[in-house]
């Protein structure tokens, strides 16, 4: 067997060796009562996702491909024991308790996009029309997305509405290729989404994509901007793209076609993401954005580096820094907050690589 192939299947192995403890269950048959004075938040995420609808309905979403987009409302409570930049995951085996764990409590289903966007509207409207959009990355079930991004709006605060694009991940290292292809088939249903949106009483719809998800957001984005409309009628808010699995020569491509933003992109990269190395050694050891080096050939496109290599990520993978970071996460959402986004502090870069220092 080649030696590369052996390394990739080694790698694959030890992220393997950190998953599959915890339940992909999102909604449990039996929980602990507790009272809305036990939690610490409950935020409702509108979800438009490619995935099919479960079997299992406690598991709601799989990670099969659906030909046509599925919408629904989860409604999430946050355990008082949180600590920020954590997921407290409940393991299989253990009770439903939402004093302990990240728990939801209802899921809405709607049958018709005018339907969610009708309850998205109405949602929009009282949170003063701001929305931010996360797009997960590979290897991320269902679950997964829902309480990463029900971690980051509690985290970094964010009064706006949070709407997760969900793409039919395998939730699986080994599904590397499955994933991609799940991604490039999302690509048509995420512009759906963020048209959808812009048709709504948004007034500034942000994007926070991460690793493989910055893929289908940037391929998202060069679609709109053939069609003449890359902002979105001006609702094109900030774009946070957090260690991107993208091969560098194709994001200048995309790039290049997109045309320098209004507002500059902002790229959180980190060099010793290790993740994002199993993925250029099976990209034929070609450099991912999300590890290059060279800032300076980036920010010509028009975006903005910031550099988190000197921060620790909360595993070995170091993977997940933009949201593992309590003070980064909660910069993120200060910045986010602000009419002008990261424009409104022309320092945030060096402050954001500070705090990698701390």
């Amino acid at each position: 067997m080649h030696v590369k192939t052996l390394l990739i299947i080694a790698l694959a192995l030890s992220m393997a060796g950190c998953a599959g403890r915890q339940t992909e269950e999102i909604l449990g048959s039996v929980v602990v009562p507790t009272t809305a004075t036990e939690i610490a938040g409950n935020h409702s995420i509108f979800i438009a996702t490619t995935r099919k609808r479960s079997d299992d309905p406690n598991k709601v979403f799989d990670g099969e491909r659906s030909a046509t987009l599925n919408y629904a409302r989860v409604s999430v409570t946050v355990p008082p024991v949180h600590q920020a930049g954590q997921i407290e995951r409940r393991s299989r085996g253990t009770s439903n308790d939402p004093t302990k764990y990240f728990m939801a409590s209802e899921v809405v289903g709607y049958d018709t996009q005018p339907k969610f966007a009708g309850a998205l509207n109405a949602d929009i409207d009282a949170r003063g029309g701001r929305v931010m959009v996360f797009v997960h990355g590979y290897n991320t079930g269902f679950d997964d997305a829902v309480y990463r991004l029900t971690q980051i709006v509690h985290d970094s605060g964010y009064p706006g509405t949070p709407v997760l694009f969900s793409w039919a991940s395998g939730a699986k290292t080994t599904d590397y290729v499955y994933d991609k292809e799940s991604a490039s088939a999302a690509r048509d249903q995420l512009e759906v989404t963020l048209r959808m949106l812009a048709q709504t009483g948004a007034r500034r719809i942000d994007i926070v994509a991460h690793s493989m998800g910055t893929w289908v957001t940037m391929e998202t984005l060069r679609q709109l901007a053939i069609t003449g409309d890359r902002d979105l009628s001006g609702k094109l808010g900030d774009v946070v793209l957090a260690s991107p699995d993208i091969d560098v020569d194709v994001f200048k491509s995309q790039m290049r076609r997109y045309g320098k933003p209004d507002k500059p992109f902002i790229l959180l990269l980190s060099d010793d993401d290790r993740a994002l190395r199993l993925s250029g050694l099976i990209a034929g050891s070609r450099p991912r954005v999300g590890d290059y080096r060279d800032a300076a050939d980036l920010a010509s496109y028009g975006v903005t580096v910031v550099d988190l290599s000197k921060e620790k990520g909360s595993d070995s993978f170091n993977h997940t820094k933009f949201a593992d970071n309590p003070a980064l996460v909660k910069m993120i959402g200060q910045r986010l907050r602000e009419d002008d986004g990261f424009a409104s502090d022309r320092d945030v870069t060096d402050r954001i690589s500070q705090l990698a220092t701390q």
